[in-house]
């Protein structure tokens, strides 16, 4: 950690907040990685994490979230004689395990962070609304709607945290006040390195799947149990609409080999936002199907248990998008979060990049029957 440095004009950025619970748990969906990039704009932050470009996730700080949000952003190049020119935004890289250990300080943040487990819980049961499907091993027809904290942030009163970065090459530093407690910690920035996102072509959408992100959840837990490498995900407009299958072996290596399937064959129920224009070449059928590193989209698990609804959706090149929607209680306190205290809308993005082919893949075709109409979106 840096000393603060002398500056006498004002910081490039300040923030105030009385509770750090959302800010943490926003933060730690996307805790895959050391460092993170943080890019300060004058509606939020945004910190993106990248796992060797097969991988990112992104975590926006709205600055609704804040009591008060004020930034001092030099303008962008070619602005200069401009009346009203756009800020540039500012952005560095910080240690992301050091910012959630002094985010955890906050007594109300303490609480969130024992109640985040890091693995699939593996207790999901008893949703007979999904299909499941266990080749070679033991499984659960059923599935459980997993508890999620009751949907939301709680915010709390009892102390402010204090945002600043004074100036660029300057610390990040972190103030925590409770309990007439004073807590100041700076954290040293580096020089932004994170890679361009992965390409995800919005103009060549192959699917586009919107569901409770507990669902999800759920399904990845079943899937999951076997210790699969890998999880291909099938999108069709035929039954089962959506299929998720995993293959490994329970003794994790070496074991028999099992496959787990979870299909989502009664899509009205389950899924609110269903749409498919990709065409399979070799069937000549409007599906899209890739297949991923399991532990990747693992990774998301943290999004799905506080997100309340998420988007899937595919490209032409295989890329798969993942949006969760989070609802969080206006964590600024009074005058801040969301006008009225209500509940406000944060979002965690994800990209992965799947697995090449090489033409020869497995189709998938159990199970499929005549075409359904659902609405699409």
């Amino acid at each position: 950690m840096s000393q603060p440095t002398q500056d006498a004009g004002p910081p490039l950025f300040r923030a105030v907040a009385s509770s750090t619970r959302p800010l943490y748990q926003l933060l730690k969906a996307v805790g895959f990685t050391n460092k993170i990039h943080v890019e300060i704009t004058p509606e939020g932050l945004r910190f993106s994490a990248d796992h060797a470009r097969v991988m990112q996730g992104a975590a926006h700080w709205n600055k609704n979230l804040f009591a008060s949000y004020t930034t001092n952003l030099p303008p962008a190049a070619g602005n200069g004689d401009d009346d009203d020119p756009e800020p540039e935004p500012v952005s560095f890289q910080i240690s992301l395990p050091a910012f959630l250990e002094t985010l955890q300080i906050f007594g109300v943040a303490d609480v969130a962070a024992r109640q985040a487990r890091s693995d699939i819980d593996p207790l999901v049961r008893g949703n007979p609304r999904m299909n499941h499907q266990h080749r070679g091993g033991n499984g659960s027809d059923a599935f459980s709607h997993h508890t999620l904290h009751g949907g939301g942030f709680a915010s709390s009163s009892n102390g402010t945290c204090i945002l600043s970065y004074p100036s660029d090459g300057g610390p990040f530093s972190i103030i925590l006040e409770e309990a007439g407690v004073k807590t100041t910690c700076n954290l040293t920035t580096y020089l932004p390195e994170m890679p361009e996102d992965i390409p995800f072509d919005i103009d060549d959408l192959s699917f586009k799947v919107i569901m409770q992100a507990r669902y999800l959840l759920d399904a990845l837990a079943e899937v999951g149990s076997i210790n699969p490498e890998r999880l291909t995900i099938v999108v069709s407009r035929k039954e089962p609409y959506l299929r998720f299958r995993t293959s490994g072996s329970h003794s994790g290596a070496g074991g028999p080999g099992v496959e787990s399937t979870v299909d989502f064959r009664r899509g009205r129920d389950l899924l609110e936002t269903f749409s498919v224009r990709a065409v399979e070449r070799a069937k000549g059928e409007r599906r899209w199907s890739q297949t991923f590193k399991f532990d990747t989209i693992k990774a998301a698990t943290e999004a799905m248990r506080i997100a309340s609804k998420v988007s899937l959706r595919g490209d032409g090149q295989g890329v798969l998008s993942m949006q969760f929607m989070v609802e969080v209680e206006g964590a600024g306190g009074a005058g801040g979060g969301v006008p009225g205290g209500g509940a406000g809308l944060s979002f965690l993005d994800f990209r992965f990049v799947p697995y090449a082919t090489d033409g020869n893949e497995e189709t998938d075709t159990e199970g499929e029957g005549n075409d359904v109409d659902m609405n699409e979106a």
